[in-house]
C-alpha cells in the first residue's frame, strides 16, 4: 500500500518518518495493511542516543518531586486518552476493546506507583555509626536506558519500563514491536504534553537491526526487554557483553492445577478465560491443565459448553470475547502446533485451525483449541505457543503435579485451584515457579509489587516494576562522612570499625 500512513520515529521531541526500510502494520481482523512503519538504521539509534544523552544531566539534576509532577500529568493524560488508546491496540494487536482497555489500565496503575517517587527514593541514614562517622545512602540514575516491548502488550508493557526509569533519572528510549507500533507515539506525545523535556524519551522503531544497534551502543547504560526466550537469552548474553544492566523477561507455559476438591465450574471458567483471552497471546496465559485423579472428564464436560459459547471476531465488535492473532505468520505458526499435538499422538477434542469469520474471511484467526492425554514429551507441552490453545494433562497426585511442573524449563506463572488450605501452601512454598496464583488465573502483581518469572523465563537479576523496577534503573551508594573536629591525630592502620 503506497498511499498508507508512515509511522515513523520520535527523537528530541520530533517525529522522523523516512527511512531506508519500511515494514507492513496489519489490521488482524481483516488482514488488510493499515499503515507502514519506518525500521530504524544504526544511525537512526545514534540520533536515539545522542539526544538522551544531552537531555540527561538537567533530567538527572532534576528533583524527584519535579520528576514525579511529570507522571501526575502524564497520568491524567493517559485517562483522557484510555480510550484511544485501546482502539489503537485493538486496531494493530487485534484484541477485543474491552481485554484493551484492560491493558491500559493495568500500565496506567505502574505511572500512579511511579508518582510516589520522593518516597521511593528516601535513603536510609545512620547517625554516628563511630568516630564521628555518619552513614548514608543514595539511589543515582543509571544514564540513558532502553527498553525492548512486544506485540501482545503494546501500551502496559511500556509502561512497565517508562516511568520506573524516568523517575528515577534516567533518560529513556522505547523500541516496540514493529506490528503494533503506533501506540508507542501517542504516548511519547502524552509525555510531552505533560511536560517532559525534549529528548528524555524517544522512540526508535524497528527489527532486529535496531534492537542490535541498542545493544552494541557504548552510550546505553542498561536494556529492558520482554518477549521470548530464545530472544531474551541473545540479548542477555549481547548487553551484558558489552557491560549493561540487562532485565530480560522470556517466555512461558503457564500451568493450572485442578485438584478434585476444587468447585470445576469456577475452574472452568477461570481456564475459559485464561487460555482464550487475547487470542493465548500473553506470556501468563494458562496453555496447560494439570488434572489431578478422576477430575480430567468432568473438566472437560465443564469446558466444552463455555467454549462453543465463546464469541470471536473483530475486537472492536462489543460482543466479541476473542479476536484474531497478530499476524499471518504467527497464525501459521500456531496451527502448525496444533498439526504438531495431532501428529505426536494428543487427543485433539476442539480444533481452531479452520475457523472462519463470516465477513473476515481474510482475518487472522485461530479458533479456540482443546487437546486431551497431553504428555510432557510433546511438543505442545514443551513449548510456549501462544495462541488460543489448552492442553490437559493427567496426573495421579499432588506430589506429581507439583514435580511436573517443577520439571518444567519455564517457570513464570502458575495457578492451582483447591478448597484445601493445606494443599494450597504447600503449593506456594514448594512450587518452582516466579508467580503464583491460588484459585486466581492469572497471577500478574499489581504495580506496587514486581512481575518475572524463574528458570528460563527471566535473565538478569530484576523483576520488572514496582520496588526491583527501582532498583534497576537505579545505583545504589553508599556515603560515610566526617569532619575535621572528629578526626583523631595520627595515622590508623587497622580496619575501621563501630565504636
Amino acid at each position: 500500500m503506497s498511499n498508507a500512513p508512515i509511522i515513523g520515529h520520535y527523537i528530541n521531541g520530533q517525529v522522523h518518518d523516512t527511512s531506508e526500510r519500511f515494514s507492513d502494520v496489519f489490521n488482524p481482523a481483516t488482514g488488510a495493511v493499515q499503515a507502514r512503519v519506518a525500521l530504524a538504521e544504526p544511525t537512526t539509534i545514534d540520533q536515539a542516543v545522542a539526544a538522551a544523552q544531552a537531555a540527561f544531566p538537567a533530567w538527572a539534576d532534576q528533583s524527584s518531586l519535579r520528576r514525579a509532577r511529570v507522571m501526575f500529568k502524564f497520568k491524567e493524560l493517559l485517562d483522557q486518552h484510555h480510550d484511544e488508546l485501546a482502539e489503537i491496540i485493538c486496531r494493530e494487536h487485534g484484541k477485543v476493546f474491552s481485554d484493551a482497555k484492560g491493558e491500559v489500565v493495568r500500565g496506567i496503575e505502574i505511572v500512579e506507583f511511579a508518582c510516589g517517587a520522593p518516597s521511593l527514593l528516601k535513603s536510609d541514614f545512620s547517625d554516628n555509626i563511630g568516630g564521628g562517622i555518619d552513614n548514608w545512602n543514595l539511589r543515582q540514575p543509571l544514564g540513558v536506558c532502553a527498553g525492548v516491548t512486544p506485540f501482545n502488550f503494546p501500551v502496559m508493557v511500556p509502561l512497565w519500563m517508562i516511568p520506573m526509569a524516568l523517575v528515577t533519572g534516567n533518560c529513556f528510549i522505547l523500541k516496540p514491536s514493529e506490528r503494533d507500533p503506533s501506540a508507542s507515539l501517542l504516548m511519547a506525545r502524552l509525555l510531552q504534553q505533560a511536560g517532559l523535556p525534549d529528548g528524555v524519551f524517544n522512540v526508535v522503531q524497528g527489527d532486529k537491526v535496531a534492537v542490535d544497534a541498542l545493544l552494541q551502543h557504548k552510550g546505553i547504560e542498561a536494556i529492558s526487554f520482554v518477549g521470548s526466550t530464545p530472544i531474551a537469552e541473545y540479548i542477555h548474553q549481547q548487553g551484558t557483553a558489552q557491560g549493561k544492566r540487562v532485565q530480560a523477561l522470556g517466555g512461558a507455559k503457564n500451568h493450572m492445577i485442578v485438584m478434585p476438591d476444587a468447585d470445576l465450574d469456577q475452574a472452568a471458567d477461570a481456564l475459559i478465560g485464561a487460555a482464550y483471552g487475547s487470542a493465548g497471546e500473553r506470556c501468563m496465559a494458562i496453555s496447560i491443565a494439570v488434572v489431578v485423579g478422576d477430575v480430567g472428564q468432568k473438566l472437560i464436560d465443564a469446558l466444552l459448553p463455555r467454549i462453543d459459547s465463546l464469541k470471536v471476531g473483530n475486537g472492536m465488535n462489543a460482543d466479541s470475547d476473542m479476536g484474531p492473532l497478530v499476524t499471518a505468520a504467527h497464525k501459521a505458526k500456531v496451527q502448525d502446533y496444533i498439526d504438531q499435538g495431532v501428529k505426536e499422538g494428543a487427543k485433539l477434542i476442539v480444533d481452531g485451525r479452520q475457523f472462519n469469520v463470516p465477513g473476515a474471511e481474510s482475518g487472522f484467526f485461530v479458533g479456540p483449541t482443546l487437546f486431551d492425554d497431553v504428555t510432557p514429551d510433546m511438543t505442545v507441552y514443551k513449548e510456549e505457543i501462544f495462541g488460543p490453545v489448552l492442553g490437559i494433562v493427567h496426573v495421579a497426585d499432588f506430589a506429581a503435579a507439583v514435580e511436573l511442573i517443577n520439571a518444567h524449563e519455564f517457570g513464570n506463572g502458575v495457578s492451582c485451584f483447591t478448597r484445601d488450605g493445606g494443599i494450597a501452601r504447600a503449593f506456594a512454598r514448594n512450587i518452582k515457579v516466579g508467580m503464583v496464583g491460588i484459585n486466581v488465573p492469572i497471577p500478574v502483581p499489581m504495580a506496587w509489587h514486581s512481575f518475572g518469572g524463574w528458570k528460563r523465563s527471566l535473565f538478569g537479576d530484576h523483576h520488572a516494576y514496582g520496588e526491583e523496577g527501582l532498583r534497576f534503573y537505579s545505583r545504589y551508594k553508599s556515603v560515610m562522612q566526617r569532619w575535621p573536629d572528629s578526626i583523631a591525630k595520627g595515622p590508623e592502620f587497622s580496619m575501621p570499625t563501630a565504636k
